[in-house]
């Protein structure tokens, strides 16, 4: 084997993939026998997963220290959060929560072990107005994070997301543009910007000097979620060509939602094997 190791696309599981119930022990070694090489974790807008934000040191400590016996390590963080609790809002309350959610994760990133916070696009609430206010303060406060996180050594990546003021690479790349640091990227959807009726391969172009990660989803136009993989209208060999086109070799990310009804641990098991043939016939590998 070459000392650069293997050239196979690591990919991870989205944390949601797996039920709620289990411990995050059982939830690791699921991840790693269904074949998968890291796992996302969750920090969205339920007071469950905000409270992952005051875990103490012990707690912190030993939840890497599973990661590291499981070998199966959280590579990235989805900051989902800020959806509920958006930086740019006009509401100085909200704004002030989002803000104080923004760094407390940048933190359990960085006990953790977390290289790669995935940051919402969302400047405003989507049902509040975006404007040239909203994306200003978005901007400032988002700027203050990232010279946080450039401290700590924790990259934060920009999500492309359904409302109209980012909804695009084209759009989002603009708060990538206006910063101008290494520690300010992009972690793009696919599934999103197929649902969004864009150009995947226009906007892979746009973004691919700063690209740290990728969500990969299967999506239709108006439902951005618990699509199987095939059933929806991604076209996932165009994406992973386009990726190759790129040279892109990053992480991707399998989103994912678990269905109490049904084996989740085979579910992700053949979408991790469904897109690995898709990568397979792009060439990609």
């Amino acid at each position: 084997m070459s000392v650069f190791g293997n050239n196979k696309p690591f990919l991870g599981l989205y944390e949601k993939a797996l039920p709620e119930n289990l411990d995050w022990e059982e939830r690791l070694l699921l991840a790693r026998k269904a074949g998968y090489n890291f796992m996302e974790l969750s920090i969205d807008g339920s007071d469950e997963r905000l409270e992952r934000l005051n875990w103490d040191k012990i707690k912190r400590r030993k939840l890497k220290e599973i990661t590291e016996d499981i070998e199966i390590p959280l590579l990235t963080m989805c900051l989902s959060a800020n959806r509920k609790f958006p930086i740019g809002s006009a509401y100085q309350e909200l704004r002030n929560k989002g803000i104080k959610i923004m760094e407390d994760a940048i933190w359990l990133a960085f006990h953790l072990g977390i290289r790669i916070v995935q940051v919402a696009g969302h400047d405003v609430l989507i049902n509040e107005v975006s404007t040239d206010k909203s994306k200003e303060t978005y901007l400032n406060n988002l700027r203050k994070s990232v010279e946080l996180a450039s401290r700590l050594g924790v990259i934060l990546a920009i999500e492309n997301v359904e409302i109209l003021s980012a909804n695009s690479i084209e759009k989002i790349i603009y708060f990538v543009n206006k910063i101008k640091s290494p520690w300010l990227q992009l972690y793009p959807d696919i599934g999103n910007l197929s649902a969004m009726r864009l150009d995947i391969l226009k906007e892979l172009k746009l973004g691919e000097t700063h690209i740290a990660a990728l969500h990969i989803k299967d999506t239709v136009e108006g439902v951005l979620r618990r699509i199987p993989y095939g059933e929806g209208d991604v076209d996932f060999i165009l994406t992973f060509k386009a990726l190759k086109k790129i040279n892109f070799h990053g992480p991707l990310l399998l989103e994912m939602w678990a269905d109490g009804s049904k084996d989740n641990l085979s579910i992700v098991k053949h979408a991790k094997d469904w897109i690995s043939e898709k990568i397979n016939q792009a060439g990609y590998s």
